[in-house]
């Protein structure tokens, strides 16, 4: 980091690949997106949304601060019916 950009946070560049059966959900997902910002974009929105999910259910609810910066009471019970959702199928 350079003495010009001291007291900035560090800045994350991300260069991945992704196959379809890696996480097939997520690729196809992504995959309806077109190449460059909104595939990105659509990406860090995912990231994100999964993210505030996380925290929800490991706090049981709560205030918790949305897309916009604002704060926003949640129920933590909705985070973890929505990740038992995308749990492993049931064998019959």
């Amino acid at each position: 980091m350079s003495p010009a950009n001291a007291g900035q946070p560090e800045r994350i560049r991300l260069v991945f690949e992704l196959e379809r059966a890696d996480n097939p959900r997520l690729y196809e997902d992504l995959i309806q997106c077109k190449k460059g910002s909104k595939r990105v974009n659509r990406l860090r929105t995912l990231a994100h949304e999964g993210l505030l999910a996380q925290i929800w259910s490991a706090r049981g609810g709560g205030q918790v601060e949305d897309a916009n910066g604002d704060r926003v009471r949640v129920d933590g019970g909705g985070a973890s019916v929505t990740n038992q959702v995308f749990d492993e199928p049931l064998m019959e």
